[in-house]
This record gives C-alpha cells, structure tokens and sequence, in this order.
C-alpha cells in the first residue's frame, strides 16, 4: 500500500513479502519506514534483512557513469565549523559558500554525491552536539566521484550461539563499544559491537568465569557493572553498515550481522573481492 500511495518509493523484484526486491527511495528514512510495519512479515514470524542503501548511477553521454548530486546548507556554531568542513570533505563534498549567518553561526554551502552523505546526519549532530541544521535538496546528476571512504572501524563479531554472558561482555569493553546486554540471544556471524581498532574481531560473548574450589560469595557476576549498550534506530543501523553485512528486522529486534554468518565463507568470498 505504502508503495501505490507514495511517489517517493519504487520497488523492483518479485511482489512476494519474502522476495527480494531493490527499493528506490527518498532517503533512508523513507526506505525504512516500510521495513517495520509490514503485519504479514509479523505474523510468520519471519525477518526482513536490508543491505547497504547505495546511490542509483546512471550512464553518462561522454561515457563512464554519473551519480546524484546534492545542494547541503549548513548553520552551524561558529566553533564547529571546520569539523564540518573537514568531514564533508572527506565526503568529496565541495564548499560553495561561506557566510556567517548571525548569534555566533556560520552557514556553510555545499555540492555533495548523495552517496557520501549516507549515514552522516547523526556523525553531525554528535560533532555539532545536537545544534547544528543541515538542509539537502537534490542538485543534478555529475561525475562520479570515486570511491569515499566509509566507516572507519571494524566490528565486534560473536562466534558462538546462545545468551551474552556479563562476565564476557565485561572483557570485551575493552575491545571497543558494545550494541547488546547481557541475556541478548546471540548467533554466529551476529555483530555485537563497534571494535576500537580498523579490523573486525571475532569475539566469544558467551564465555563464563572459570569455577574454583573456593564457594564464591553472593552472586553470580555481582560487582559487574557495564557501560550501558549503544541502541541503534532502524535508519541508524541502515546507516552503519557496510557492503559486507546486513540489518535484520524481526517483531521484536533489530539486529546488524555479517552477509556471511561462518567465518570461513567470509575469508573466501573477501579474497574474491580482492582478486576482483
């Protein structure tokens, strides 16, 4: 229904609730506000997994392909600019303007590939600490403009199947930033945290502290206290992810995972990029 009443949506693929299709949307908001609602996937059961949102390219009449692009105004505080500037560049965004905009604002105008703002508006806000206004409208079709460079850390992998563990999930703080609790049903191939370090780390969240002789007193993991987890949004996990991993949509949960849930078919299908 959503897609016959919004023109803002299109979808090619078979029909079916558990087919696959490719959605053409106005922004990840618009692609995902579907993915929640659907009563039938509900009923089954069932989960809903979503790639990477990606930009639609188009041939280009000199050849190669072009790719869309869009206008972004800017107010932020005077102090945060040069973040800004700083990240919309490694974004291949160009600066078209510059003005101060009034109260200790600038305003700052930009021409950006759509594809490299996927995923920026809440690095943003956390870099302007939630004053700054960004505004998009889209430009025109232009050269591509190369790779971008994505998210810059690895991920967390569980390689184990059952309920996270706080003994565990205490060790592993160290390792970076966890997205799950103690008690969370766990899988292999699952993504439980953001790594402090480039490369993604495969993990044992279930492992339990090993018993002594000794009768331990009071209970079970008392004196654990965990950083309380980073809780993704649907359009915030769409964000996130890389060409290599999937967002699963369930009733109850919304889980990040590898495309490949076993180790080993995650090392052949990476050389076979690599040797692409």
């Amino acid at each position: 229904m959503k897609l016959r009443l919004n023109p803002l949506l299109r979808r090619l693929g078979p029909a079916g609730v558990l087919g696959v299709g490719i959605l053409f949307a106005a922004g990840a908001f618009y692609a995902s506000a579907l993915v929640p609602l659907d009563k039938e996937i509900a009923a089954q059961n069932a989960a809903l997994e979503r790639l990477q949102s990606r930009s639609p390219f188009r041939p280009a009449s000199t050849g190669g392909r072009e790719e869309p692009y869009e206008t972004v105004v800017v107010d932020v505080d005077d102090e945060f600019s040069g973040t800004v500037i700083d990240k919309m560049a490694m974004r291949k965004a160009e600066m078209t303007d510059m003005r101060p905009s009034g109260g200790g604002k600038t305003r700052l105008t930009f021409s950006a590939p759509s594809r490299g703002l996927i995923g920026y508006h809440g690095e943003f806000l956390s870099d302007t600490r939630g004053t700054g206004i960004m505004n998009r409208l889209f430009e025109k079709y232009g050269p591509y403009k190369g790779s971008i460079q994505g998210r810059q850390n690895g991920v967390l992998i569980s390689m184990e199947k059952g309920a996270a563990v706080a003994y565990a999930l205490n060790a592993l703080e160290e390792r970076g930033v966890l997205f799950i609790s103690p008690g969370d049903l766990l899988y292999e191939g699952m993504i439980i945290g953001e790594n402090a370090k480039i490369h993604d780390l495969e993990v044992n969240p279930l492992k339990s502290k090993q018993l002594t002789n000794f009768r331990a007193s009071g209970p079970k993991d008392e004196g654990i206290r965990l950083t309380p987890p980073r809780r993704m949004s649907l359009e915030q996990a769409i964000a996130y992810i890389q060409d290599d991993e999937l967002v699963e949509v369930t009733p109850k949960a919304i889980r990040i995972r590898k495309r490949f849930l076993d180790p080993h078919e995650r090392k052949r299908q990476s050389r076979k990029m690599e040797a692409a």
